[in-house]
């Protein structure tokens, strides 16, 4: 059956932006390129900044902002180059194999990606509500292990997603709606009784996950404020809460974007605005994420400007 299963579609057709007007495609191209371009520099530079500076930046929070930049750049990577190569192409086919790849990584990366924003919540928390305790429950060590289990529960949810789904008989049309290896677009080419089950379960997994996830960062957040409200002096307030702004934009961008993607009607909005929503995840919110956190966070952004003086004018520095 398993052979059956592989024998049986042997590539898909990534329609993606196909359906558009041929002379918007160089338009969407060079934007998208732009966009992926500063995502990875803008990525490259907030970890090139953090390991540069001697000890002001060396913190956990620092640390996991590291990472975070780290699963970022190859999520985009794992999902952007194949969508601009396709923008271009008249030849759209990818083969079973790398389909099941693409959706490996990008799963990896995304679930990655939610779990240190969860941790990153537990770091606000811990040191704002137990600030004495702080350097013992944030030690180098418990943080590595914090970031690895982020990785190892990633690759676990990225391996398990994609077995299941790729478990499914593909059969008939093998045209994805979609730039990439889409999980619902599969779902939908999926035959054989155990589909409607096998798509509950996938859902059912994702949303838990991330809900868990997303949980978990609101109650933290409930702690703080209060922690932050006990404060006496405003000055005092408004400093504390300015080292968890970065951190909260780029939850509800992450969460607003995907919630937008994935919990709108069906069939409310044609094919092409639905390639279009789906952008704003895959590409737009990495895009924004170093932005946010170099003009959000005041130490990073001093760090920024102190080591672009280091390269540029060594003199004056």
């Amino acid at each position: 059956l398993s052979s059956q299963n592989y024998s049986t579609v042997s590539e898909f057709i990534l329609i993606g932006f196909s359906n558009f007007p041929q002379q918007l495609l160089p338009t969407f191209f060079l934007l998208y390129l732009l966009m992926y371009l500063f995502t990875l520099l803008g990525n490259l530079l907030i970890m090139g900044t953090i390991w540069r500076e001697e000890h002001s930046l060396h913190t956990p929070m620092y640390l996991f902002l590291c990472a975070l930049s780290i699963s970022e750049i190859l999520f985009t990577v794992a999902v952007t180059p194949r969508m601009l190569v396709d923008m271009l192409s008249t030849h759209r086919s990818i083969t079973f194999v790398a389909c099941a790849s693409q959706m490996f990584f990008s799963f990896t990366f995304g679930f990655t990606h939610s779990f240190l924003l969860m941790i990153m919540g537990y770091d606000r928390y811990v040191a704002i509500c137990h600030p004495l305790r702080y350097n013992v429950l944030m030690s180098t060590r418990d943080c590595a292990r914090l970031v690895s289990w982020c990785w190892a529960g990633g690759s676990v949810m990225g391996m398990m997603l994609t077995l299941i789904i790729f478990h499914l008989t593909f059969c008939g049309s093998n045209v994805i709606h979609h730039f990439l290896c889409h999980v619902f677009a599969l779902l939908k080419l999926a035959c054989g009784k155990e589909t409607a089950t096998v798509s509950m379960a996938v859902i059912l997994l994702c949303v838990t996950a991330l809900m868990g996830c997303l949980f978990l960062i609101f109650l933290s957040y409930v702690f703080i404020v209060a922690a932050i409200l006990r404060i006496p002096s405003t000055e005092g307030r408004h400093k504390t809460f300015s080292t968890c702004v970065s951190h909260l934009t780029i939850v509800v961008v992450h969460y607003g974007f995907a919630s937008i993607i994935y919990l709108k009607p069906k069939g409310a909005h044609s094919m092409d605005s639905n390639t279009l929503m789906a952008t704003t995840y895959t590409v737009f919110t990495p895009f924004l994420s170093p932005i946010i956190f170099s003009l959000r966070n005041k130490e990073l952004k001093n760090a920024i400007q102190r080591s672009f003086r280091r390269t540029f004018c060594p003199l004056s520095s």
